[in-house]
Parts: C-alpha cells; sequence; structure tokens
C-alpha cells in the first residue's frame, strides 16, 4: 500500500511542456506593449509640464487710412488766436475774476487795477462839463437879449429916436455875445474832451477779453503790480493768457525733400498722443512759404475739421498726410494681426490665443489688409496675445513661453 500511494505522486513532464513554452513567447510581446505605453505616457507627461518656446505678437487696432497715407509726420497743438492779456496803465491788481480754464467772453472785464485816482478824476471832469454847459446856457440867454436890444436900437435908429452911437454900442454888444456863447462851446468840448480822456484811464484800468476763449494761464493774481512792459521790480507783464478754442490747429515740420507730397486742401488724419483711440480729420491750411535751414524742414499747419472739446493747446499730434478723402465707413478701427500669426488647421483659419501660459486654439475671419496687418473681422479682441509663425505640431492646451514680446 505505502508503494502504491508514492508511485501516484509522479510529475508528468511531458504534458506541461507546451503550456510553459507559450507562456514564454507572450512575455516579449507584453513587455513591448508596456515599454510602448511608458513611453507614451512619458512623452505626454513631459509635453504637458515642458513650456514650448513660442514668438508673441498683440492684437492691436488699426484704421483704413493707412493704406492711403502719403506721409506721416509730428508736431503739436497751437491755438491761431491766442493773446496775452495786460493793461496799458500801470497799478495794482484789486480784482481779478478768471482762473485757468474760465471761458469769456469779447469784452468781458477779467481784472481791474486800483482806479480811485482816475476815477476821481473822471468825475472832476464830467462836473467841468455841467459848469461849462451852464456858462453856455447863460451866454446865449445874454445874446437873445443883445439880439432883441440890436433889433429895437434899429427901429429907434429909424426913427431918429437916437443916436448913431447908441445903435453902434448894440451891435457890438451882439456882436461880443455871439464870441462869448462861441467860447462857452469851446468851453463844453474841452471839458467832454477832458471827460472822455479820464474815462480811458479809468477804462484802462479794467482788463478786458479780446475775444471768445479760454483762460490758459494765470501770471497775476490780487496785489500784484502790473505794468504794460514789466520793467518794475516784481511787476507782471501779462495778467492771463487766453487763447480761442475754436482755431486750433496742427503745426508740423515736413521735410522739404517730401513737401512734393504736401498740398493745400489735402485731406489728414489726425492722431493725439492724449487720444490714441481718436482719429480726427484734417485738411491742410497753410504751408508757409519759407524753409528753415537748420532743419531742412517746411512748416505745414493743419486745421481740424472734426472738433473734440479735449483737444488743448501744445498737445503733440501725428498726422497722416492722405492720397484722397476717406469715407464716412472707413473712418473707424479695425482689429487687426500680423498675418504671420494665422494658421491652417483642417482648412480652417485659426490662430493661438495666449492665456495663462497656455494656448488656445481659436477660428478667425480674415477681411482686407491694412498695410502690413490685415483686418480680424471675428476673433480675439483687441489687446490679447496670440502665438507669432505658430509651428505645425503646436496644439491645443500647450504649455508656452514667449520669447519675443
Amino acid at each position: 500500500m505505502a508503494n502504491e500511494d508514492l508511485s501516484k505522486l509522479k510529475i508528468d513532464r511531458g504534458g506541461s511542456t507546451g503550456v510553459t513554452k507559450r507562456k514564454r513567447r507572450k512575455r516579449p510581446m507584453v513587455t513591448l506593449i508596456a515599454a510602448a505605453a511608458l513611453a507614451l505616457f512619458l512623452f505626454l507627461y513631459f509635453r504637458s509640464i515642458t513650456a514650448i518656446e513660442i514668438e508673441s505678437a498683440t492684437v492691436t487696432t488699426a484704421y483704413p487710412s493707412q493704406s492711403f497715407t502719403l506721409l506721416n509726420a509730428t508736431g503739436y497743438v497751437v491755438a491761431q488766436r491766442k493773446a496775452a492779456v495786460a493793461s496799458k496803465a500801470t497799478g495794482r491788481v484789486e480784482w481779478l475774476g478768471v482762473t485757468e480754464g474760465s471761458k469769456v467772453k469779447k469784452g468781458e472785464v477779467i481784472a481791474q487795477l486800483e482806479n480811485k485816482d482816475v476815477s476821481a478824476t473822471m468825475e472832476q471832469a464830467a462836473a467841468n462839463i455841467k459848469v461849462a454847459e451852464a456858462n453856455l446856457h447863460q451866454g446865449e440867454a445874454e445874446l437873445i437879449n443883445a439880439q432883441e436890444s440890436l433889433k429895437r436900437t434899429e427901429d429907434l435908429l429909424a426913427k431918429n429916436f437916437i443916436s448913431q452911437a447908441i445903435y453902434d454900442e448894440a451891435i457890438a454888444r451882439s456882436r461880443k455875445s455871439k464870441a462869448a456863447v462861441i467860447g462857452y462851446q469851446a468851453a463844453v468840448g474841452a471839458a467832454q474832451a477832458a471827460y472822455h480822456v479820464a474815462q480811458i484811464s479809468v477804462e484802462h484800468t479794467l482788463i478786458r477779453a479780446p475775444f471768445d476763449g479760454v483762460v490758459l494761464t494765470k501770471s497775476a493774481n490780487i496785489g500784484d503790480v502790473v505794468t504794460p512792459f514789466s520793467s518794475a521790480l516784481n511787476a507782471k507783464g501779462a495778467v492771463v493768457t487766453m487763447a480761442d478754442m475754436d482755431t486750433l490747429e496742427v503745426e508740423a515740420d515736413v521735410s522739404e525733400s517730401n513737401l512734393h507730397k504736401v498740398r493745400l486742401d489735402q485731406p489728414c488724419e489726425i492722431q493725439l498722443d492724449a487720444l490714441p483711440e481718436t482719429r480726427l480729420r484734417g485738411v491742410v491750411q497753410r504751408i508757409v512759404p519759407t524753409v528753415d535751414r537748420s532743419k531742412a524742414t517746411v512748416l505745414v499747419k493743419v486745421r481740424f475739421v472734426d472738433h473734440d472739446p479735449n483737444i488743448l493747446p501744445e498737445m503733440s499730434a501725428k498726422i497722416a498726410f492722405l492720397e484722397k478723402e476717406m469715407p464716412a465707413g472707413q473712418r473707424t478701427s479695425r482689429t487687426v494681426i500680423q498675418p504671420d500669426a494665422i494658421a491652417k488647421r483642417d482648412d480652417k483659419k485659426i490662430v493661438f490665443l495666449i492665456k495663462e501660459g497656455k494656448v488656445i486654439e481659436m477660428p478667425v475671419e480674415t477681411g482686407q489688409e491694412i498695410g502690413d496687418m490685415i483686418e480680424i473681422l471675428n476673433g480675439p479682441k483687441p489687446g490679447s496675445k496670440i502665438v507669432l509663425r505658430p509651428s505645425k505640431d503646436l496644439d491645443n492646451g500647450d504649455i508656452v513661453k514667449a520669447i519675443v514680446e
């Protein structure tokens, strides 16, 4: 019994050999698949954490007029009508009714000097006029009396009731009365002239606006002494400086080599540095007929066609001299990008928008070319960052690092 039990424990080596060979053949295949999966995983992992270096560009705006620009120049806004308002008299400022930015009308009193002395002189001159007029009335009354007396004397002389001497005396009295009246009339005129002089002296103490405009600067304050030529120590010349804002224009220096590109009444587009999003129409008003020898430039003055209350004198400006007047529909800004930022995926135009260090694929619809840029009708907004010259393997969601701004 014991021998029989041990024989049953004998291992059959021939039956397990085929199974072992099949398992050995499967091991290289599984290893290969696992290695490929690991390599793919590592590739995707490192791709997801490694930033791709790219060039970036900014979506900006442009105007269609750039395609019709013949010449660009820079300049400054100036007022064609500008004045340093001063007084003809010398005195101390007693009242000042304006400050910087005040709008004034022509003839409006903006300041007043002390004028008690000249006002008293004017009142005295007015009183002298009344005295002269009273004397004139008295002289006219005496003349009337003398003329009536002369007429009676003539009647009496014709009847031989009086002598010739009495008649001659009446004639002399009448002539004397006429001369007195003429003298009184001259005295009235002299008194009126003196009053006018005193009135002008008082008027000189009133500083008035010479035209409608806006006060730019204030040079004097209450208590300051002003004089026409500012020759006295610590004396002021002009009280205020003002300008007519309706006469604002842009002065620009144009190189004499480019002067042939500029003509009178030529349409222009004006861009102010203070208002970068605004384009204003202008027209060439004057070309100063002389050349600045030191700079080899000619001064060109451009008048504003479109007005804006935010325009101020001395603002810096850029002027585009246009080939033709732009239609109203093309005066608005357009969203533009560089053509190199556009890529094609599945026959569709796209750009890669950079956001939080990753790229987002965005389809775009393009329009007309504006200079060296291309219009975007539908796509990213101005100010957005996009990839410039994207590579073919760049994909949505990739981490990127901009090397060129």
